[in-house]
């Protein structure tokens, strides 16, 4: 009987560039845009993102920004580019009790392979819950491997 390797490392393949991995499909996120360096996410607020006195996990918060700053890098960089965070400040201002949220992020600075985004998640209400800013760095081998992006235009038009 063939052992299932459960905890990687995961080969998988992804429906184009810019899209949701597997994470950001368990978060339930959704890529309403990422041009120009600039993206715009959402997520609902899911009962399963909720900590112990029912408020969304501070955890749920960063990831969503983390990866609209990752939607806004890859619109500016080429598709494949491998690149990772190495650094993240989030700062909270209110508390999410309900709905769905947006995420606001863009690309703030470049120099050489390091990239510095910020988002702002915004509630339902048009407040902003939190700021987050964040530290990437391009790898010097830049390729991704294992896994597969499906082709895309070269405009980027099926984003």
């Amino acid at each position: 009987m063939e052992k299932k390797n459960l905890t990687g490392p995961h080969q998988f393949d992804m429906p184009a560039w810019i899209s949701c991995a597997p994470f950001e499909e368990l978060l339930s996120m959704e890529i309403t845009r990422a041009e120009g360096g600039e993206a715009v996410l959402k997520m609902p607020f899911l009962k399963q993102f909720a900590q112990g006195a029912g408020l969304m996990h501070g955890g749920a918060l960063v990831s969503l920004a983390d990866t609209a700053v990752v939607m806004a890098i890859k619109s500016i960089v080429a598709p494949g580019t491998h690149f990772a965070t190495i650094s993240m400040e989030s700062r909270y201002h209110h508390p999410v009790k309900k709905g769905i949220l947006v995420a606001r992020a863009k690309v703030a600075e470049r120099q050489g392979r390091i990239l510095k985004g910020t988002c702002d998640v915004i509630d339902e209400t048009d407040r902003t819950v939190m700021t987050f800013t964040s530290v990437f760095k391009m790898a010097k081998d830049a390729a991704i491997r294992g896994i597969t992006f499906a082709k895309e235009s070269s405009k980027g038009d099926d984003r």
